[in-house]
Protein backbone atom coordinates (compact mmCIF):
# COMPACT_ATOMS: atom_id res chain seq x y z
CA UNK A 1 0.00 0.00 0.00
CA UNK A 2 2.54 2.56 0.97
CA UNK A 3 4.28 1.77 -2.45
CA UNK A 4 1.44 2.66 -4.09
CA UNK A 5 0.61 5.79 -2.54
CA UNK A 6 4.68 6.94 -3.06
CA UNK A 7 3.76 6.17 -6.70
CA UNK A 8 0.61 8.21 -6.70
CA UNK A 9 2.56 11.17 -5.16
CA UNK A 10 4.85 11.12 -7.44
CA UNK A 11 2.67 11.16 -10.88
CA UNK A 12 1.24 14.74 -9.50
CA UNK A 13 4.54 15.85 -8.29
CA UNK A 14 6.14 18.97 -10.48
CA UNK A 15 9.71 16.80 -9.63
CA UNK A 16 8.37 13.68 -11.29
CA UNK A 17 11.22 13.21 -13.31
CA UNK A 18 13.72 13.86 -10.47
CA UNK A 19 12.20 11.66 -8.66
CA UNK A 20 12.11 8.79 -10.89
CA UNK A 21 15.64 9.50 -11.21
CA UNK A 22 16.54 9.32 -7.77
CA UNK A 23 14.31 6.21 -7.32
CA UNK A 24 16.94 4.48 -9.54
CA UNK A 25 19.40 6.35 -8.04
CA UNK A 26 18.93 5.16 -4.15
CA UNK A 27 16.60 2.44 -3.80
CA UNK A 28 13.86 4.37 -2.24
CA UNK A 29 10.91 7.01 -2.87
CA UNK A 30 12.41 10.45 -1.34
CA UNK A 31 9.67 12.38 0.71
CA UNK A 32 10.91 15.38 0.84
CA UNK A 33 12.32 16.56 -2.63
CA UNK A 34 13.29 19.81 -1.38
CA UNK A 35 16.32 18.49 0.82
CA UNK A 36 17.58 16.40 -2.68
CA UNK A 37 17.20 19.42 -5.09
CA UNK A 38 19.58 21.19 -2.33
CA UNK A 39 21.84 18.86 -2.22
CA UNK A 40 22.21 18.68 -6.52
CA UNK A 41 22.83 22.38 -6.35
CA UNK A 42 26.36 23.57 -6.96
CA UNK A 43 27.58 27.01 -5.33
CA UNK A 44 28.38 27.75 -9.05
CA UNK A 45 24.60 28.75 -9.65
CA UNK A 46 24.44 31.47 -7.77
CA UNK A 47 22.18 33.59 -9.89
CA UNK A 48 19.72 30.60 -9.20
CA UNK A 49 19.78 29.56 -5.81
CA UNK A 50 20.01 31.06 -2.42
CA UNK A 51 21.68 28.23 -1.24
CA UNK A 52 24.15 25.38 -2.29
CA UNK A 53 24.50 22.00 -1.08
CA UNK A 54 27.80 23.19 0.97
CA UNK A 55 25.77 22.45 4.58
CA UNK A 56 24.44 19.16 3.11
CA UNK A 57 27.78 18.18 2.13
CA UNK A 58 29.37 18.98 5.88
CA UNK A 59 26.45 16.85 7.44
CA UNK A 60 27.03 14.03 5.11
CA UNK A 61 30.42 13.70 5.67
CA UNK A 62 30.43 13.06 9.31
CA UNK A 63 27.48 10.66 8.72
CA UNK A 64 29.62 8.58 6.08
CA UNK A 65 32.51 8.45 8.10
CA UNK A 66 31.13 7.08 11.13
CA UNK A 67 28.93 4.72 8.99
CA UNK A 68 31.58 3.52 6.83
CA UNK A 69 34.10 3.12 10.83
CA UNK A 70 31.75 1.07 11.70
CA UNK A 71 31.26 -1.15 8.88
CA UNK A 72 35.24 -2.13 8.59
CA UNK A 73 35.23 -2.05 12.75
CA UNK A 74 32.95 -5.25 12.55
CA UNK A 75 34.07 -6.30 8.88
CA UNK A 76 38.19 -6.46 10.08
CA UNK A 77 38.00 -7.60 14.22
CA UNK A 78 41.44 -8.10 14.03
CA UNK A 79 42.81 -5.22 12.72
CA UNK A 80 44.12 -2.20 14.13
CA UNK A 81 43.26 1.52 14.89
CA UNK A 82 45.94 2.33 12.08
CA UNK A 83 45.12 0.22 9.83
CA UNK A 84 41.13 0.92 9.90
CA UNK A 85 41.98 4.84 10.18
CA UNK A 86 43.82 4.03 6.69
CA UNK A 87 41.03 1.86 5.10
CA UNK A 88 38.68 4.56 6.18
CA UNK A 89 40.48 7.34 4.80
CA UNK A 90 41.03 5.70 1.75
CA UNK A 91 37.32 5.01 1.32
CA UNK A 92 36.03 8.67 1.84
CA UNK A 93 38.65 10.51 0.24
CA UNK A 94 37.53 12.90 -2.27
CA UNK A 95 39.08 11.16 -5.55
CA UNK A 96 37.10 8.31 -4.21
CA UNK A 97 34.05 9.56 -3.53
CA UNK A 98 33.87 11.40 -6.79
CA UNK A 99 34.51 8.26 -8.75
CA UNK A 100 31.64 6.64 -7.25
CA UNK A 101 29.42 9.69 -8.02
CA UNK A 102 30.39 9.59 -11.64
CA UNK A 103 30.03 5.90 -11.74
CA UNK A 104 26.85 6.39 -10.52
CA UNK A 105 25.82 8.87 -12.99
CA UNK A 106 25.25 11.79 -10.33
CA UNK A 107 27.28 14.20 -12.37
CA UNK A 108 23.57 14.22 -14.62
CA UNK A 109 21.84 15.86 -12.15
CA UNK A 110 24.41 18.02 -9.87
CA UNK A 111 23.38 21.77 -11.09
CA UNK A 112 26.46 23.71 -11.51
CA UNK A 113 27.32 26.30 -13.67
CA UNK A 114 28.69 24.07 -16.90
CA UNK A 115 30.72 27.35 -18.52
CA UNK A 116 33.24 26.95 -16.12
CA UNK A 117 35.19 23.67 -17.51
CA UNK A 118 37.21 23.49 -14.39
CA UNK A 119 34.48 22.64 -12.65
CA UNK A 120 33.48 19.10 -14.31
CA UNK A 121 37.31 17.89 -13.59
CA UNK A 122 36.75 18.56 -10.18
CA UNK A 123 35.22 16.86 -6.67
CA UNK A 124 32.25 18.78 -6.97
CA UNK A 125 30.20 15.43 -7.61
CA UNK A 126 31.80 13.65 -5.08
CA UNK A 127 30.89 16.67 -2.28
CA UNK A 128 27.38 16.10 -3.94
CA UNK A 129 27.69 12.31 -3.34
CA UNK A 130 28.03 13.68 0.45
CA UNK A 131 25.38 16.19 -0.04
CA UNK A 132 23.30 13.62 -1.06
CA UNK A 133 23.80 11.43 2.16
CA UNK A 134 23.28 14.30 4.00
CA UNK A 135 19.65 14.68 2.53
CA UNK A 136 19.32 10.77 2.24
CA UNK A 137 19.83 11.23 6.46
CA UNK A 138 17.27 14.05 6.68
CA UNK A 139 14.07 12.53 4.93
CA UNK A 140 14.87 8.63 6.01
CA UNK A 141 16.71 8.76 9.00
CA UNK A 142 19.61 7.01 10.09
CA UNK A 143 19.00 3.61 9.10
CA UNK A 144 17.76 3.95 6.03
CA UNK A 145 21.27 6.05 5.47
CA UNK A 146 23.21 3.22 6.53
CA UNK A 147 21.81 0.88 4.66
CA UNK A 148 21.92 3.26 1.61
CA UNK A 149 25.52 3.54 2.06
CA UNK A 150 26.56 -0.09 2.23
CA UNK A 151 24.02 -1.17 -0.21
CA UNK A 152 24.05 1.35 -2.80
CA UNK A 153 27.83 3.10 -2.51
CA UNK A 154 29.93 0.19 -0.98
CA UNK A 155 28.82 -3.19 -2.23
CA UNK A 156 28.59 -2.05 -5.37
CA UNK A 157 31.51 0.70 -6.20
CA UNK A 158 33.88 -0.09 -3.85
CA UNK A 159 36.53 -2.73 -4.17
CA UNK A 160 37.81 -3.67 -0.36
CA UNK A 161 39.99 -5.90 -2.12
CA UNK A 162 41.97 -3.03 -4.37
CA UNK A 163 41.47 -0.52 -2.18
CA UNK A 164 43.36 -2.61 0.41
CA UNK A 165 46.63 -3.48 -1.87
CA UNK A 166 46.46 -0.11 -3.44
CA UNK A 167 48.00 3.37 -2.03
CA UNK A 168 46.53 6.34 -4.25
CA UNK A 169 47.44 8.89 -1.27
CA UNK A 170 50.23 10.47 -3.61
CA UNK A 171 51.80 12.68 -0.77
CA UNK A 172 52.28 10.02 1.50
CA UNK A 173 53.74 8.07 -0.92
CA UNK A 174 56.30 10.57 -1.67
CA UNK A 175 57.25 11.67 1.35
CA UNK A 176 58.15 7.98 2.11
CA UNK A 177 60.69 8.08 -0.83
CA UNK A 178 62.36 11.53 -0.01
CA UNK A 179 62.91 9.53 3.96
CA UNK A 180 64.04 6.52 2.31
CA UNK A 181 66.48 8.27 -0.04
CA UNK A 182 67.55 11.26 2.54
CA UNK A 183 65.69 13.92 0.82
CA UNK A 184 64.65 17.37 2.22
CA UNK A 185 61.03 17.78 0.97
CA UNK A 186 58.46 20.98 1.73
CA UNK A 187 55.23 21.45 0.25
CA UNK A 188 54.96 25.19 -0.75
CA UNK A 189 51.98 26.97 -0.96
CA UNK A 190 53.18 29.65 -3.90
CA UNK A 191 49.97 31.33 -5.04
CA UNK A 192 46.01 31.75 -4.10
CA UNK A 193 44.14 33.37 -7.11
CA UNK A 194 39.91 33.29 -7.48
CA UNK A 195 38.98 31.10 -10.29
CA UNK A 196 35.38 33.05 -10.63
CA UNK A 197 33.93 32.75 -7.14
CA UNK A 198 36.23 30.17 -5.78
CA UNK A 199 39.90 29.95 -4.48
CA UNK A 200 42.22 28.15 -6.39
CA UNK A 201 45.23 27.18 -4.90
CA UNK A 202 49.11 26.22 -6.30
CA UNK A 203 51.19 24.12 -4.06
CA UNK A 204 55.11 23.23 -5.38
CA UNK A 205 56.82 20.56 -3.98
CA UNK A 206 60.75 21.34 -3.10
CA UNK A 207 63.49 18.93 -2.91
CA UNK A 208 66.49 19.90 -1.21
CA UNK A 209 65.58 23.07 -2.30
CA UNK A 210 64.63 22.86 -5.90
CA UNK A 211 61.02 22.83 -7.10
CA UNK A 212 60.15 19.06 -9.01
CA UNK A 213 56.15 19.69 -9.42
CA UNK A 214 53.43 22.07 -8.80
CA UNK A 215 49.39 21.63 -8.64
CA UNK A 216 46.34 23.20 -8.54
CA UNK A 217 43.25 22.58 -6.89
CA UNK A 218 40.13 24.25 -4.99
CA UNK A 219 41.80 23.27 -1.63
CA UNK A 220 45.31 23.25 -0.44
CA UNK A 221 45.10 19.37 -0.06
CA UNK A 222 43.35 18.53 -3.14
CA UNK A 223 46.44 21.01 -4.89
CA UNK A 224 49.14 19.12 -2.78
CA UNK A 225 47.97 15.66 -4.00
CA UNK A 226 48.20 16.62 -7.80
CA UNK A 227 51.70 18.21 -7.72
CA UNK A 228 52.69 15.11 -5.62
CA UNK A 229 51.63 12.74 -8.20
CA UNK A 230 53.35 14.80 -10.66
CA UNK A 231 56.52 14.88 -9.03
CA UNK A 232 55.78 11.40 -8.45
CA UNK A 233 55.86 10.69 -12.05
CA UNK A 234 58.89 12.21 -12.89
CA UNK A 235 61.28 10.32 -10.45
CA UNK A 236 59.81 6.96 -12.06
CA UNK A 237 60.54 8.36 -15.05
CA UNK A 238 63.73 9.91 -14.16
CA UNK A 239 64.62 6.45 -12.29
CA UNK A 240 63.95 3.95 -14.56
Amino acid sequence: MRRLIDRFLTNFSSDKQLILQLEHLLGFTPKHISYYQLALMHRSKPEEVTDSNERLEFLGDAILGAIIAEYLFKKYPYQSEGYLTELRSRIVRRETMNNVALRMGLNKLVQYNKNDRGLSRSHIFGNALEALIGAVYLDQGFIKTRKFILNQLVREYIDLDTMESTDTNYKNQLLSWAQRNNHVLTFDTIDEAMDATRKLFTVGIMIDGELMASGTGFNKKEAGQVAAQKALEKINAITK
